[in-house]
């Protein structure tokens, strides 16, 4: 059997280490012919002596340059080393690869992701910022290049899941469940005082450390929420966000007979990684099984909003549409980095994307040029707003 060949982008991250971890134990079935990292280069320099990629790409020029010496330093022949966005766009796009997995944090995987599409490539897509912010072109760039957009998050591969073998306009609603995050059963004062250390104890999975603040606000779900909206062509009004602690139901689909599908499972992220990349085939992969009989129960509560504004602004960024959700996105991205750096507090999380949002003007036309300036713009005035909340805690460093 031939094996498929793979690139990946964010290797190092949690979603790239978890897909090296399917690759590993089906090594008969996967080459790696690519990775795209950030500055870690000591584990992407593990992952090269393992996996003997052609290319890599790394964040910038001296993270370059340190990993190359690293790989001589341990006598390891370096692949080529590129670096910057035309080095992740290089490693997307690689013209050995089948597909791409798409696991870079962040806006910053847009461009690498569409490059790919550009080339032919399936994607395997982590990355859900790439659809929240320009999810009508990536979808359109798909369609007209033929290429298969197949989800890896657990909610989205859930739905996939539960599509496969109806008719699409049977579909009547899909439900997403959202496991809560760390503060689901706080009081609103308790969440104002929260620290980041506290935000990333995640009850159920183990995720990097934007992602699990994203869960913690809910963000994450309402990011999940407009990737959805592109990923199956629905209405914003056919999607509804459901809280379940258990995170055993990983999203469900109502039928307009009244029926419902649901995808359920334990909560690790190798099962859609492989789905993804072997559909439509399934892998038997290594790990604990769900012991659905041994269950106590399974929840679900409505999401409140009021404790957790983020999902809100998310339905409002969609409605909106154009480049709104490009602005939710890069707002959301600079909070979240100030919330880890200890620069502002939990709620000035929401606080500041509601400034960003209500300043913005959207463009008329939401092209690929007035989304990437949104997304400046966004980051700049989200930037400001920290700055001043910084200052006016009596910081010295303003």
């Amino acid at each position: 059997m031939n094996r498929k060949k793979i690139a990946i982008l964010g290797s190092t991250g949690s979603i790239g280490r978890s897909t090296l971890d399917v690759v590993r134990q089906f090594g008969d079935r996967f080459e790696v012919v690519a990775l795209g990292a950030g500055s870690n280069s000591c584990l992407l320099c593990e992952q090269i002596a393992e996996f003997a990629p052609k290319t890599v790409s790394v964040i910038d020029r001296c993270v370059a340059d340190s990993l190359i010496q690293l790989l001589k330093e341990k006598g390891i022949s370096p692949p080529e080393v590129l670096y910057g966005p035309e080095g992740y766009c290089a490693v997307a796009a690689h013209p050995d690869s089948k597909t791409l997995v798409s696991a870079m944090v962040g806006a910053a995987g847009l461009v690498p992701t569409l490059a790919a599409i550009e080339a032919g490539k399936d994607i395997a897509l982590a990355n859900k910022e790439t659809l929240v912010i320009a999810g009508e072109i990536v979808m359109r760039l798909a369609a007209e290049k033929n290429v298969r957009i197949l989800p890896v998050d657990s909610e989205h591969s859930a739905i996939f899941q539960a599509l496969q073998g109806n008719h699409r306009h049977a579909l009547a609603r899909i439900l997403l469940t959202a496991s809560g995050g760390p503060f689901f059963s706080k009081t609103p004062e308790e969440i104002q005082a929260m620290t980041p250390e506290a935000a990333l104890r995640h009850p159920n999975w183990s995720m990097g450390r934007k992602i699990t603040i994203d869960s913690a606000t809910l963000m994450n779900k309402g990011l999940e929420v407009i990737e959805a909206r592109w990923l199956f062509g629905v209405e914003l009004d056919q999607i509804s966000v459901h809280v379940h602690p258990e995170s055993v139901v990983h999203s469900m689909v109502e039928y307009i007979d009244g029926s419902v599908i649901a995808q359920l499972g334990v909560p690790d992220m190798k099962i859609p990684i492989a789905y993804a990349l072997t559909y439509p085939e399934r892998l038997p992969v290594a790990g604990p099984r769900l012991d659905l009989f041994g269950l106590q129960k399974l929840s679900f509560y409505p999401p409140d909003t009021e404790k957790f504004p983020c999902l809100r602004l998310a339905f409002e960024a969609c409605r909106c549409g154009s480049t709104m959700p490009a602005v939710l996105n890069a707002a959301n991205e600079i909070a979240v980095n100030a919330f880890l750096d200890n620069k502002i507090g939990f709620a000035d999380i929401p606080d500041t994307i509601e400034k960003v949002m209500e300043a913005h003007q959207t463009a008329p036309s939401a092209d690929l040029g007035a989304i990437l300036d949104a997304d400046a713009w966004a980051r700049s005035g989200a930037a400001k707003i920290i700055a001043r909340k910084y200052c006016q805690k009596g910081h010295n460093k303003c």
